[in-house]
């Protein structure tokens, strides 16, 4: 593992900073017991943390006043489908994208192939951008909400989302948005960019665990619970709790994934959030410039490194990209990514469904310019072998 050079940060960020490790390893000794079921200080404590993870997680994202309003749950995709469930009623119109993760695509195409809702997916222009006027020419008077990628996990391009939540305000429609790829890396302000419902996870750019996610949704959102369980509180009460956090969170937290996460934002509001970016975007750019000049090596929407995450897409003349990721991994030691990435549709758009997909390399804060250069070594040496 010494010599790996780990290039998947979108799949999950890896390594984690050594805080987040001792962290959660000394809290989980000293208070992994049970936060919220009882009055004992080590349980008090858990929930201390419980507590200053959602007040933390709040202000990250601007959400409002309300802590409670911020739930925990495995991940992003546990939490998109509570929140599509809990708004999609019969007869409603869905606008989504086709940048979107199958942690959307999926629960959408179920409403919709069982006849509860349907669905519109807005395309992207050829730099792997959604225009706001798409979504606003979509817009019905049924639709209930519009649901966008904030960054994709193929291309990494960063959607316009204040300006999309300007035509969702006006409308009077729903904006949610998956982070999943943006949150710790870019600025999010749910108050000015209009957005109505946020679902991130904590393994990725946060730096925390893997098992850890969630969402905030503003206090005018009628979200339905769609679980029923132990919440810790008015035990009696066999109707499942309609207040925040409870509506959303049934029985006992990870509260380990809780902790690693909050010792993964302090991280990442410490060290600047704006400053990590910069110099994940510096590398993304050395690898851009390093294999665009390979003749049979095409790259996919990485013309600019503006309103964009350090991920890069790329294929080989006469291989297939599952060859590639081999090739890399065996010979080079690159961990990297290959396929369709859970994104199909992303796919379609770019024409690389036909083909399997796609290479994807993703830059995070523990790269270096020296695995940058190894990567770019590794292509140009690949590309030679088919030339």
């Amino acid at each position: 593992m010494s010599t790996l050079i780990y290039l998947d940060n979108s799949a999950t960020s890896f390594p984690k900073p050594e805080v987040v490790y001792d962290f959660m390893n000394s809290f989980y000794r000293n208070h992994g017991v049970n936060p919220g079921r009882s009055g004992f200080d080590a349980a008090l404590e858990a929930e201390e943390i419980v507590m200053n993870t959602r007040k933390l997680l709040t202000e990250f994202f601007h959400g409002g006043g309300d802590p409670n309003r911020l739930t925990f749950s495995y991940n992003a995709s546990d939490s998109l489908n509570m929140i599509i469930q809990g708004l999609a009623e019969k007869g409603d119109h869905v606008i989504t994208t086709m940048l979107e993760h199958n942690s959307v695509l999926r629960p959408l195409h179920h409403y919709q192939v069982n006849g509860v809702i349907d669905v519109t997916h807005i395309m992207f222009d050829e730099h792997g951008y959604v225009h706001p006027d798409d979504i606003k020419r979509a817009i019905r008077q049924n639709t209930k909400m519009v649901i966008v990628n904030h960054c994709s996990n193929v291309i990494g391009t960063i959607q316009p989302i204040g300006e999309i939540g300007r035509v969702c305000k006006e409308a009077g429609v729903w904006f949610v948005v998956d982070t999943t790829q943006s949150a710790g890396t870019v600025p999010i302000n749910m108050e000015t960019m209009g957005i109505d419902v946020v679902v991130f996870t904590g393994h990725k750019c946060l730096m925390g665990p893997t098992g850890i996610g969630g969402s905030y949704v503003k206090d005018n959102v009628p979200v339905k619970y769609t679980r029923f369980g132990g919440t810790g509180v008015r035990s009696a009460q066999l109707t499942h709790l309609e207040e925040f956090p409870y509506r959303l969170e049934c029985g006992t937290l990870n509260l380990l994934g809780v902790a690693g996460l909050h010792a993964g934002i302090k991280w990442v509001l410490e060290n600047g959030m704006e400053q990590l970016h910069a110099r994940e975007m510096m590398l993304w750019d050395k690898l851009r410039k390093g294999i665009q000049d390979v003749g049979t090596v095409t790259m996919y929407c990485a013309e600019s490194a503006q309103n964009h995450n350090a991920v890069l897409c790329f294929n080989i003349k006469n291989f297939e990209a599952g060859d590639v990721g081999t090739l890399l991994d065996v010979d080079y030691n690159i961990a990297c990514r290959t396929g369709l990435h859970c994104a199909p549709k992303v796919h379609v758009g770019l024409g690389t469904d036909k083909i399997h997909g796609t290479v994807r390399l993703s830059i995070g804060p523990f790269n270096t310019e020296e695995h940058i250069d190894k990567a770019i070594e590794a292509v140009k040496e690949i590309a030679e072998i088919r030339k």
